[in-house]
């Protein structure tokens, strides 16, 4: 192969090699910026959230991206959670309504397959903000 051609693929290989790590740095930073926000605007923490998660037991009823025992399928999958609409299938989604709705499902709908967990505020918050990150 001349050297040229040589070259022209070592380039090719460094530019996909800088492509793919720029992707996963822009990925990081957008995870990082989300789960920023998802704290900022729950008022808790996302790590926590994902612990609480799994000590409530969430994962016997639902699918929940990142915790490895929620895989229930009982309830619906929590993926993408943030960008729904609506959440207990009549409040609107907002961070104020996600957290009544963990807290007082039977409150919010009467009848609901959701069990009352009975989750302190700070735990509501902290699986807020995990849930948030959920994209």
């Amino acid at each position: 192969m001349p050297s040229s051609l040589k070259f022209v693929g070592v380039l090719l290989a460094a530019g996909v090699v800088g492509a793919l790590a720029s992707g996963i740095i822009q990925h990081r930073e957008t995870a990082a910026q989300t789960k920023r926000v998802a704290e900022t605007i729950t008022q808790g923490k996302a790590d926590a959230g994902q612990s609480a998660i799994t000590r409530n037991g969430c994962g016997a009823c639902h699918i929940i991206p990142g915790v490895p025992t929620a895989t229930g399928r009982a309830g619906p999958s929590l993926r993408g959670l943030s960008r729904r609409a609506v959440v207990g299938g009549r409040l609107t989604n907002d961070p104020h309504n996600l957290i009544v709705w963990l807290r007082a499902p039977e409150h919010v709908s009467p009848g609901t397959a959701m069990p009352e967990q009975g989750l302190s505020e700070r735990d509501a918050r902290d699986i807020a903000a995990y849930l948030y990150t959920l994209r």
